[in-house]
């Protein structure tokens, strides 16, 4: 089973502020979030290509697919050029809130849950216009608060990030800015997700088994176990070095984890990780035949907090957090605003069923096997992905279990 959730919160403050027109052109909808996801994700990686990463890209489009409906000008270009879309155009509208449904219904089997929330400073009157869109963008809540009591606004944030993902203090945010007299409203949108597998591993298979790092370090690691027939291929990424990529169904079908491992050892995870993109994934996806095969996953729990202020930027938005080339006027009128903070915090844990084992794991002897081994002893990367709406929830790299 896995647990992952994640906090992105973008904290705007009053600055100083013309209706921008909304263009209508657009790709196909269904690649447009694999494609920013992929994007973001690869930008994250090159940052530090030796460490574990996890990120809910669907978190955070949401959050900047909301602030584009406030942006006008350069800004606004700005933002519909990373997302790859354009919030203002109708038909787009009702796609992405089709997918946020989709994420969310968890009649299917895994409990997924995409929220939004503004909090605003008391006082300031926000347009109608922008309220309307927020409502219907992902049944966002919007409540008062009062920055000039920076705990309080704290405690009420982190209050409703609880109701959402679950209460804990790893789960909260620390907000470097958020007692400025000059906030005005923050956006703070959360992804969770838990589901069991459709195929359970069983806790009496787990094995203490090799697992080699980037840094070519060997470890001892509790490793999952399961016999399966599940789709599976392997891929050409240039005339010597391949892939192979396994699709590891949760409750339901609707949503799967792929994990996809560089087949031989002397790929670096990094030279992987650059095929990753819009036209390859849903290549790869779609190619898997069924196989039956003998799979090793090394059970792991990965959390990361991010300063987004560090990647957005080689995404193209720079606009809105400068004070002055800031356009948020479709938000408000009453004041310029700009961004002064942007954090994305993500978790996963991946176990064999979802309940969190102890520090002994069982030794066990599995009788040999004659077919196919698709063995994770060494990094690699996985994605949570829901077919239906092409939606990257989580997408990360494991390149060591115990960090």
């Amino acid at each position: 089973m896995l647990f992952p959730s994640d906090t992105i919160l973008l904290l705007l403050s009053l600055w100083s502020f013309n209706i921008g027109s909304c263009d209508h052109r657009y790709n196909d909808p269904k690649n447009l979030n694999t494609e920013f996801a992929l994007n973001l994700y690869q930008h994250l990686a090159e940052l530090d290509n030796r460490t574990n990463l996890v990120i809910s890209p669907a978190s955070i489009s949401l959050s900047l697919g909301l602030l584009q409906f406030g942006a006008q000008g350069n800004t606004f270009a700005q933002l519909k050029h990373a997302l790859g879309y354009n919030t203002c155009d109708q038909d787009m509208q009702e796609f992405l809130h089709k997918v946020y449904k989709e994420v969310t219904n968890s009649k299917q089997g895994p409990v997924a849950q995409l929220a939004c929330a503004l909090f605003v400073q008391a006082g300031i009157r926000l347009s109608p216009q922008f309220l309307q869109h927020a409502a219907f963008w992902a049944n966002n809540a919007v409540q008062q608060t009062n920055f000039s009591e920076p705990n309080r606004t704290a405690t009420q944030i982190n209050e409703w990030i609880a109701t959402n993902i679950g209460d804990g203090e790893e789960n909260c945010l620390s907000l470097e800015t958020i007692d400025s007299p000059l906030n005005q409203v923050a956006v703070v949108s959360t992804m969770y997700f838990k589901s069991t597998w459709q195929r359970k591993f069983t806790f009496t298979d787990t094995q203490s088994l090799s697992f080699t790092t980037t840094e070519g370090i060997t470890l001892k690691v509790p490793t999952l176990y399961l016999c399966a027939e599940v789709n599976y291929g392997e891929f050409l990424i240039d005339s010597l070095e391949r892939i192979s990529v396994i699709e590891l169904p949760y409750l339901g079908e609707t949503v799967s984890m792929f994990v996809v491992l560089p087949s031989s050892r002397r790929t670096s995870l990094a030279e992987a990780e650059s095929y990753l993109s819009v036209q390859t994934f849903p290549l790869w996806s779609n190619s898997l035949r069924r196989t039956k095969m003998d799979i090793f996953l090394p059970r792991f729990k990965i959390q990361n907090h991010l300063d987004l202020k560090m990647v957005l930027p080689a995404l193209g938005i720079t606009d809105m957090f400068d004070p002055i080339g800031a356009d948020f006027k479709g938000i408000s009128e009453q004041g310029n605003l700009y961004i002064s903070e942007a954090i994305h915090k993500a978790k996963i844990e991946v176990t064999e069923d979802g309940t969190r084992a102890s520090g002994v794991t069982a030794m066990v002897l599995l009788k040999r096997s004659r077919a196919p081994v698709f063995k994770a002893d060494r990094p690699f990367n996985f994605l949570l992905w829901q077919a239906s709406t092409g939606s990257i929830l989580f997408i990360g790299r494991l390149t060591n279990p115990i960090e």
